[in-house]
């Protein structure tokens, strides 16, 4: 009998569904607890009735250990210390330079999730613990732009929040939530992770008022110097939180316990309602930016068609003999050099998501040498 929990079970829901799956990118800072997130949300769809098991894909390739069982793995596909070696590059430059030979054969990845559209109803992506490492270089870029123009797509901003009570820890996750929004122009939830440990209710209350924020700004230590008078952090931030008040009015904010599970059905509800703001602002948004985009570069194309039919025309009247003999010939075409091989793995396949699988002792070819200490 199949397993109704394996990643090749299709949910009934799902094998009759006309929409697409929402693709949930989750960043945040190291320590939000962006993996142990990821492996709730996992548990969280394959506890539903019925299940609904994700297609999750792990792009931290320095990670020696993720507690969920990723349908794609960045590791399989780039060695993250034979990059550090060949290139002699440190931690953060190896992690960069493996997203970057990722992102090379990211078609693949896109084939792949496409093929399992019909029978999944989310596509998880789980970012390298280095939050800079994905929102401000290329390849996550192209990862975040390729993901979007394909399936309807979510942002989850996770956030520490036992960390972000003190006032300045707050304003910090709020401007970088904010510049990562107006990068990416998708759909944001803030995911306040760990309330288990600290209620998120302050930072709403902060969010939806900034007098509330301000007072508790008054009342923070070190706010004031030894004069008494406001120190210039604390003036900044009073008056970032006037500016953000706008800011925050585009925003969802919901809490989680990654350890309990307190909160995954309000966060699913606020990822269906980002697939509506998804449809409605950013399809339409992407088509205005496709068409500017094929419209320059069909007049660069029309542009150099001119430039070389005249300076083809100049050619054969001075050297006729010349442009006889540049003619197309058939028989002399090389052949394509594309052998097609498949580099990136679906795993889904080949295990179901009880296996386990040690990854302190993973091969990726016979000859290497590895020897990964336990995590712990």
């Amino acid at each position: 009998m199949e397993d109704p929990h394996s990643q090749n079970a299709v949910p009934s829901t799902s094998a009759t569904k006309d929409k697409k799956p929402v693709a949930i990118i989750t960043i945040g800072m190291a320590g939000a607890g962006k993996s142990t997130f990821v492996e709730r949300l996992n548990a969280h769809l394959h506890s539903k009735e019925p299940p609904s098991p994700p297609y999750i894909l792990n792009l931290d390739p320095a990670v020696t250990y993720v507690p969920y069982e990723p349908n794609i793995d960045i590791r399989d596909t780039v060695n993250y210390q034979e990059v550090m070696k060949q290139y002699n590059l440190g931690p953060n430059g190896g992690i960069l330079t493996s997203l970057n030979l990722f992102t090379t054969k990211f078609d693949q990845v896109l084939n792949l999730v496409e093929q399992r559209a019909d029978s999944v109803d989310y596509v998880i992506l789980d970012t390298p613990g280095q939050i800079e490492i994905f929102t401000w270089s290329a390849s996550g870029a192209i990862i975040t732009d390729a993901i979007a123009s394909t399936l309807p797509t979510v942002v989850a901003y996770v956030i520490d929040t036992p960390r972000t009570t003190a006032p300045a820890t707050f304003m910090s996750n709020m401007l970088y939530a904010c510049s990562i929004l107006y990068k990416t122009k998708l759909p944001f939830i803030l995911v306040f992770n760990k309330t288990d440990v600290q209620s998120h209710q302050f930072a709403v209350d902060w969010m939806a008022d900034f007098e509330e924020f301000q007072a508790a700004l008054a009342t923070d230590k070190g706010s004031r110097d030894s004069e008494g008078e406001p120190t210039f952090m604390n003036s900044l931030m009073n008056s970032m939180c006037l500016v953000l008040d706008e800011f925050y009015k585009n925003l969802t904010a919901v809490g989680v316990s990654s350890v309990t599970g307190d909160g995954f059905d309000g966060f699913l509800a606020a990822v269906e309602a980002s697939r509506k703001e998804y449809e409605n602002e950013y399809i339409p948004e992407l088509k205005r930016a496709q068409a500017k985009r094929e419209k320059t570069l069909q007049q660069a194309k029309d542009e150099n068609m001119s430039r070389v039919l005249k300076d083809r025309a100049i050619d054969r009247e001075k050297n006729p003999a010349g442009a006889l003999a540049d003619r197309w010939n058939p028989d002399e075409e090389d052949e394509d050099d594309d052998d097609g091989d498949i580099n990136i793995i679906d795993r889904s396949e080949e295990r179901g998501p009880a296996e386990y699988i040690d990854v302190t002792r993973a091969r990726r070819r016979e000859t290497e040498e590895i020897n990964w200490p336990r995590p712990g």
